[in-house]
């Protein structure tokens, strides 16, 4: 069991009861799964450009991840409608938390000029999006094999019913927020 599931079990727990006065330990807000998309817009013209977008992608997970396609066709974008255009993974349970240690501990201190994560990227039901610049802070990728420098978006869904809660669970998981 990794550090961040068997610190939620119990800090977290009696912090959150403390702070927000919950009757029962079952409203206590947990995570309930992290999503990385990484959209690739050259995908349209290589076909290689997305397999090892996809490979770093597993690379960083340790999950495989699923190529996503378009819904919609966009002729100034030059895209049609089922065309791969991006992968994306859904962590839950183990991986999740061991994602989670591995992305605050590990790779937010590696960005350039860190000054801590934006506060206010709360979508005003509880989860939390941020988007990562380059695949480069995650300890797994090796500078001399990547081809190109790309970002990616990851999404922390909760179960809090309000921002304020999201907040404080995340500070709880040592969430580098910006002051």
């Amino acid at each position: 069991m990794s550090r961040l599931k068997t610190m939620y079990n119990d800090e977290i727990i009696d912090a959150m009861t403390k702070k927000f006065g919950y009757k029962n330990i079952m409203e206590v807000p947990k995570l309930e799964k992290i999503v990385l998309n990484m959209g690739v817009g050259e995908a349209k013209e290589n076909a290689k450009v997305l397999e090892s977008a996809v490979k770093d992608m597993e690379t960083i997970t340790g999950q495989k991840a699923v190529i996503t396609k378009a819904k919609h066709s966009i002729a100034n974008f030059k895209i049609r409608e089922g065309m791969p255009i991006g992968c994306k993974v859904t962590l839950r349970g183990e991986r999740m938390y061991e994602f989670l240690d591995r992305l605050v501990n590990l790779a937010l201190p590696r960005v350039r000029d860190f000054r801590g994560v934006n506060p206010n990227s709360f979508d005003g039901r509880g989860n939390y999006a941020l988007g990562i610049k380059e695949q480069l802070i995650f300890p797994e990728i090796e500078y001399d094999k990547i081809d190109k420098v790309r970002g990616m978006d990851v999404i922390i869904v909760t179960t809090a019913k309000t921002d304020e809660e999201a907040r404080e669970l995340l500070r709880l998981f040592n969430m580098p927020f910006a002051k």
